[in-house]
């Protein structure tokens, strides 16, 4: 297994070669919803109407996949567990669902808080203006308290082996948290980089906390391959923003969908980067 700061090193040089994107022709994108600050009542729904993955340790059966509201009577232990915020399809994808209870398989519990549970809630078709995009990451961020707060209150998850993670949209909110009360962050299907989706990338740093970027490379909407990325000097991965943390990890996937938490290579370095946090 290569080590993180060689894979890192490879990842850069790679970028040294890759190809530059541009703008051309950018199509005009569409907003639904006006929402973008979740109240005392959306904030309950979105940890209620979470999607919880609980591993046969805390079920005492099969794993639970389900809402945090239907959660059943568990057994008592701590467990690891990965906070996850969705993307901006939200928690309707399967691949959402299938990768948690792949979790829970590891032994490994889940929150994924509903960011849809607010009424209202902005949505959109990119590409749209940067302010709104912002509004959307300032309330994507605010996710991650929420989740803290309730998992703080739980009898069952372990706060010493708690990880961040979020695809897309949700990878914006945890690339930008500094703070150190996460054990580790991943960083799925986002880049790091200044481009339309961002005023600026500002990802966080965190030393001596690890972190796992995974993104294709080609991805759709973060790369070059996208003619209205808005960013000529786009490397389309978070290797220049994480460089200077020796325990980055960065991995590009060929021919890799946008969603690719489900891909069995995702898993694989997935899994490696969470074993180091599954013993208490």
């Amino acid at each position: 297994m290569l080590h993180r700061g060689a894979v890192l090193a490879l990842l850069l040089s790679l970028a040294a070669c890759a190809p530059l994107g541009g703008v051309h022709g950018t199509p005009g994108g569409k907003v639904q919803g006006t929402a973008t600050m979740h109240d005392a009542a959306s904030s309950r729904a979105a940890i209620e109407g979470a999607q919880v993955a609980l591993p046969s340790r805390l079920t005492g059966g099969a794993p639970y996949v389900g809402r945090w509201r239907d959660m059943p009577r568990l057994q008592p232990g701590r467990v690891p567990v990965v906070v996850f915020l969705h993307g901006s399809s939200g928690l309707g994808l399967p691949a959402i669902a299938e990768w948690q209870r792949w979790l829970a398989g590891l032994g490994i519990a889940s929150v994924a808080p509903d960011s849809f549970a607010l009424p209202g809630r902005l949505r959109y078709t990119s590409p749209i203006d940067k302010p709104t995009y912002e509004r959307i990451h300032a309330l994507r961020a605010s996710e991650i308290a929420l989740a803290q707060q309730a998992l703080a209150a739980s009898d069952w998850a372990d706060p010493r082996r708690l990880v961040l993670a979020g695809t897309s949209e949700g990878a914006v909110a945890v690339a930008r948290h500094g703070a150190d009360d996460f054990a580790g962050r991943i960083i799925y299907a986002w880049s790091c980089e200044d481009n339309y989706f961002v005023e600026r990338a500002s990802t966080a740093a965190t030393p001596g906390r690890p972190v796992l970027n995974v993104i294709g490379m080609a991805d759709p909407y973060f790369s070059a391959t996208n003619a209205w990325l808005g960013q000529p000097q786009a490397r389309g991965h978070c290797a220049a923003a994480l460089q200077a943390n020796p325990q980055a990890m960065v991995v590009l996937l060929a021919q890799a969908p946008h969603t690719l938490i489900h891909l069995p290579q995702a898993r694989a370095v997935t899994a490696a980067f969470l074993q180091q946090f599954a013993s208490p």
